[in-house]
């Protein structure tokens, strides 16, 4: 409960940083609605009283507040399509690409982990300690635009952009273009859309794949100068057994951790990633939200994005009673 409780506090701390900043920032939504049009400063002050812009900014911040209570996110300034309905369209397309994402870095890191640590000292885990590094270290955009010449433009091998070929068209069902595919029941479509998601989740899982396997070493290590371990490998049972079942287990709840805080890193790193590879997701409608000074968009976008990660860590530290009963015991 007292995790719960702590998620309120959170979320009105959002909102109010992102209705702040997003009005430090320069410029404002008439200027960009207006653009090159001569208008009097009569027709000014229409234009700034029809956004509600006129009024005192702690007026405009309580109405906000309300609006967001009752699931009223606004609506966008240069669309005037409600926020929610924009986010709902969108976040599918983010959500999808995260999610291949995060799967890559978990089928990769997690093993590549555990082998590091149960070698300590080899090759391999020197070289896994340097590439995790190099991983952490490299620029989203560097990195996207690396791969992008590299298979893309020399070899061919992948798409540049997009999520799908220009030639086929699948009616959307769940949302997910993957399954939408797949439901379409045509193989190119899908092979298409597989295509399309490789770069992009090498990109964007690149850096939470370098963390999962650095957390990872570093949990079974220590795991495995347990007491109960060497007792395991005493009595004569197979390192195999001993390693997944013995000490991964427990090696796991910081993983975990890590994995959960690796949802906000996924949804702010889909911003570039979605923007280099012209990506129609959340992040590049942000990014063209910013540009164009879109107050409710940015506000709602950004809130709605928080809570995302807010309610996926509070997820990943409920299950840390199923991983570790002792834990929930404790609590």
């Amino acid at each position: 409960m007292t995790r719960v409780a702590l998620v309120l506090p959170a979320f009105f701390g959002i909102i109010f940083l992102t209705f702040l900043l997003v009005r430090l920032a320069p410029g404002d939504p008439v200027t960009v609605l207006v653009g090159e049009h001569n208008v009097t400063p009569q027709q000014r002050l229409e234009l700034e009283h029809s956004l509600g812009l006129d009024r005192p900014i702690v007026t405009q911040f309580f109405d906000y507040v309300g609006k967001v209570l009752q699931g009223d996110f606004g609506r966008s300034i240069n669309s005037r399509r409600p926020v929610i309905e924009e986010f709902k369209a969108l976040f599918p397309n983010t959500l999808e690409l995260s999610a291949f994402a995060m799967l890559f870095a978990i089928i990769i890191g997690l093993p590549a982990g555990i082998v590091a640590a149960v070698r300590r000292g080899s090759i391999f885990d020197h070289l896994l300690m340097g590439g995790s590094l190099v991983g952490y270290s490299m620029p989203i955009f560097w990195w996207g635009l690396l791969l992008i010449l590299g298979f893309s433009v020399n070899l061919h091998w992948t798409p540049v952009s997009g999520r799908i070929d220009l030639d086929y068209y699948v009616e959307p069902v769940t949302g997910f273009l993957l399954i939408d595919s797949a439901l379409y029941g045509d193989p190119g479509a899908f092979l298409s859309v597989l295509g399309h998601l490789i770069l992009p989740s090498i990109v964007l899982g690149t850096i939470p794949l370098a963390v999962i396997a650095r957390m990872t070493r570093s949990s079974m290590l220590e795991v495995l100068g347990e007491d109960y371990v060497r007792t395991a490998r005493a009595k004569g049972l197979n390192e195999l057994r001993v390693v997944s079942l013995h000490a991964l287990r427990n090696a796991l709840i910081p993983v975990v951790t890590v994995i959960g805080l690796q949802v906000g890193t996924l949804l702010g790193g889909a911003i570039l990633t979605e923007t280099i590879f012209s990506w129609p997701g959340v992040g590049r409608w942000l990014v063209g939200s910013v540009g164009k000074n879109d107050y409710p968009a940015v506000q709602g976008g950004v809130l709605l994005i928080c809570s995302v990660v807010i309610l996926v860590n509070l997820g990943v530290d409920l299950a840390y009673g199923v991983l570790n009963p002792r834990i929930r015991y404790r609590r």
